[in-house]
């Protein structure tokens, strides 16, 4: 039997697929960077700023704030964590914290589209946007959470499902860059 995917497994798997082979077939080595820690620390302190808050910064008048929600679906295959949560009488949306200067990447968004689809279900309100909230510039960006995009999040569990299930090594990222940062570096061999 398959596990729910993690959110942040999306994140991850778009990033470079070998980070969610190492999470889920070799579970036990799992390195913690200060990176790591230091986003987990960054994202701990921008809750407690934002409960202080109003919704100014997503352009809101009226919503109430979740934190930390834990959520999860059978039908989707997830489960996760979302930053924060809006819920409005007639929407829900997600709001994902990011201890970065700005740039939007693919992982992001699909991050992003998965925690809208679960909420979505959860409270059975549309989720046509989200917001990242970018900590260092204290800022907001609206990204809509297409039709596109949920399909996408859709393709991608099922590619990592069926990873998990083969339990096949992917290939390395095409960017080489990316294995510089990189927690697990050591443990691909065909990567200098």
């Amino acid at each position: 039997m398959i596990p729910e995917i993690l959110v942040s497994d999306l994140r991850q798997y778009t990033y470079c697929p070998r980070i969610v082979y190492y999470h889920y077939c070799l579970p036990q080595i799992r390195p913690v960077t200060y990176k790591m820690t230091a986003g987990q620390e960054a994202h701990t302190q921008e809750a407690g700023r934002e409960r202080r808050r109003s919704l100014r910064a997503y352009h809101l008048a009226d919503g109430q704030r979740y934190f930390n929600l834990s959520l999860e679906s059978e039908s989707l295959g997830l489960r996760g964590k979302v930053d924060m949560a809006i819920r409005r009488a007639e929407e829900v949306i997600p709001v994902e914290y990011k201890d970065s200067p700005g740039r939007m990447g693919k992982h992001i968004l699909l991050q992003l589209a998965a925690y809208g689809m679960l909420l979505a279900e959860k409270w059975d309100l549309p989720a046509a946007r989200g917001f990242v909230y970018y900590i260092p510039a204290r800022r907001a960006r609206e990204i809509p959470l297409t039709p596109e995009l949920q399909a996408e999040v859709r393709q991608t569990v099922a590619h990592i499902q069926e990873l998990v299930r083969a339990e096949r090594m992917p290939g390395p990222p095409s960017q080489r860059r990316k294995c510089e940062i990189c927690e697990f570096r050591r443990f691909c061999n065909d990567v200098v």
